[in-house]
């Protein structure tokens, strides 16, 4: 057995033919991937934050404009209050977590019980930052790192999405090369998220919040 597996590698080894690590090489590899020709896209506005929001809400998310950072919280409160949800549910529903970068904003002087840590599966209220958005689609993408805890994304049946302005790109390839600037390689995890989860499993009815939140609110800011 062992045998037959180094043959078989010998050959992979034999058809890659000799490997240059050197920067020179790398630097080819670089210049090869920027060249590569993309296939047909459609044509993109100039403001990409208003396709952006516009593709998004086609989407199912709905998305809101706001000035600051600091203004986070008091936006997410509006929000869960115009939800309207049954008095059993309301105090649960403004419960939550959110990422370490939104630590030190005032959670609690908009009535609203945050913590900075990842959820626990239990917590009905996420709030998430994003890497970019994708104005051709209107998707979220989220890297996984410690700081960055997707699972809060996925698991919380309201998911709040905190998404800069600067950080809206045209389409999917400028997004990969976004992150091949800055991180140089692929996280652990990628996610692209476009709207609420969803299903249109049973009789091609189409139904949110199946397999994770039931309703996405991102903030552009």
């Amino acid at each position: 057995m062992n045998d037959a597996r180094e043959r078989v590698l010998a050959r992979v080894r034999n058809a890659l033919g000799p490997r240059d690590g050197s920067a020179a090489a790398s630097a080819r590899a670089e210049a090869h991937l920027a060249a590569h020709a993309h296939g047909p896209r459609p044509a993109m506005p100039a403001d990409l934050v208003t396709r952006f929001m516009r593709r998004a809400r086609d989407m199912e998310s709905t998305v809101e404009r706001i000035e600051s950072v600091d203004a986070i919280p008091m936006h997410v409160a509006r929000y869960l209050d115009a939800l309207k949800f049954p008095p059993q549910l309301a105090v649960q529903s403004r419960a939550g977590v959110c990422w370490p970068e939104f630590a030190a904003l005032d959670w609690a002087g908009a009535g609203l019980a945050v913590e900075a840590r990842p959820t626990l599966g239990d917590d009905r209220l996420g709030i998430t930052g994003a890497f970019c958005g994708i104005a051709e689609t209107g998707t979220l993408v989220v890297l996984s790192g410690a700081e960055t805890p997707t699972a809060t994304t996925l698991l919380a049946d309201t998911h709040v999405a905190v998404l800069r302005a600067g950080r809206i790109v045209a389409g999917m390839e400028e997004a990969f090369a976004l992150i091949a600037r800055e991180h140089g390689r692929l996280p652990r995890a990628l996610n692209l998220i476009s709207g609420p989860s969803r299903t249109g499993d049973i009789e091609q009815t189409i139904v949110l919040g199946a397999h994770g939140p039931f309703r996405v609110h991102i903030l552009v800011v």
